[in-house]
């Protein structure tokens, strides 16, 4: 990767950003990889939602054209950055300028595999995978700080940050590359558990349904089933029914796109419990009773082939107290084990 500046297209700094324009050639390293990553890897101390906002603006170009975020580079395409102003060169307002040391023990603490190209978390309900949206540190940004050294460190898939379980973190850029093309290709094996509100009474249930994102509703973005969407498949298995109160459930996902668990099982009509967004309140009120104070949603395990090697790799995350405690709770209800199906 090779930086240029262009004094002679340089515009002048509006308020908030910092410099003038600079062109970027992505190198052998960054072929392959999103846009959208690249920036956040080369933009660093920028807000992500910033980033986004410049994507929108057109104000990010590929080989002097406009780009989305989720267009992939080849090596020797030239990026155009816009002037901007990074957290290192903004004045300083009093906040931390480093990840707190309760938020790094966790995240480091939550660390449940590690070879020389990847690290998997069990990655905590409630931690973001990266700063922005209100959050000054994810876990990325508290894994760079605690290893300065690793600069080459980025997140392979991303988890909601109500979502718990298996967050996959690249350690080299060929790492990198090779798992962002098996998760591409569907080689990847990514399984959930989930604990969705009523009796499911589907049995084991495909859904392959287009999903648009965007949409908003009282001024937050929401994921919907759209005709115009980008298809998404899941595929839902009942693992043991709690009465007509709720139904642990095993699903697997031949895609990643965003909430797509969350939207296909609200359409199937049965919501993920606790599920603020997509979910049913009343339900999740009543949920309260057994413990659940937040959204069932767990990682489970994540397959994929080590790169490199193409050795399978297969990494599981446990179930957290607190999910167990509900789960618990639920067993000790009227008619919850009548119709029990265990794994």
């Amino acid at each position: 990767m090779a930086y240029e500046n262009t004094p002679a297209e340089a515009e002048q700094p509006s308020p908030g950003r910092a410099g003038g324009v600079q062109y970027v050639e992505a190198g052998e390293g960054d072929a392959g990889q999103r846009l959208d990553n690249f920036l956040m890897r080369v933009l660093k101390g920028v807000p992500r939602t910033h980033v986004y906002r410049l994507l929108r603006k057109g104000e990010v170009r590929v080989n002097s054209k406009r780009a989305k975020p989720e267009q992939r580079l080849a090596a020797g395409d030239r990026v155009r950055l816009p002037p901007v102003r990074r957290a290192t060169e903004a004045p300083d307002a009093g906040g931390p300028r480093a990840p707190a040391v309760g938020l790094r023990r966790l995240v480091t603490g939550s660390i449940v595999y590690e070879d020389a190209d990847v690290l998997v978390l069990n990655k905590p309900a409630g931690v973001a995978v990266h700063g922005g949206s209100g959050m000054a540190h994810g876990v990325i940004e508290v894994l760079r700080a605690e290893r300065p050294d690793a600069r080459e460190l980025d997140l392979v898939h991303r988890l909601d940050r109500d979502t718990s379980g298996c967050l996959v973190v690249a350690k080299r850029r060929a790492a990198l590359r090779d798992l962002h093309a098996q998760l591409r290709e569907g080689r990847a094996e990514k399984r959930y558990l989930a604990l969705v509100c009523g009796k499911w009474d589907l049995g084991r249930k495909r859904i392959e349904l287009p999903l648009a994102t965007g949409e908003r509703r009282s001024g937050e973005r929401h994921v919907a089933v759209r005709g115009h969407g980008q298809m998404a498949v899941s595929t839902f298995r009942p693992v043991q029914f709690f009465g007509t109160v709720a139904t642990l459930m095993e699903i697997e996902i031949g895609t990643g796109k965003t909430h797509q668990i969350r939207v296909h099982a609200a359409y199937a009509g049965h919501p993920v419990a606790g599920d603020d967004k997509y979910g049913d309140r009343e339900r999740n009120e009543a949920l309260r009773a057994y413990g659940l104070n937040r959204m069932f949603l767990h990682a489970a395990s994540i397959g994929v082939l080590r790169p490199g090697t193409q050795e399978p790799l297969h990494v599981s995350a446990p179930l957290g107290a607190d999910l167990h405690a509900v789960l618990e709770a639920l067993l000790k209800a009227p008619g919850s084990r009548r119709g029990a199906r265990r794994r």
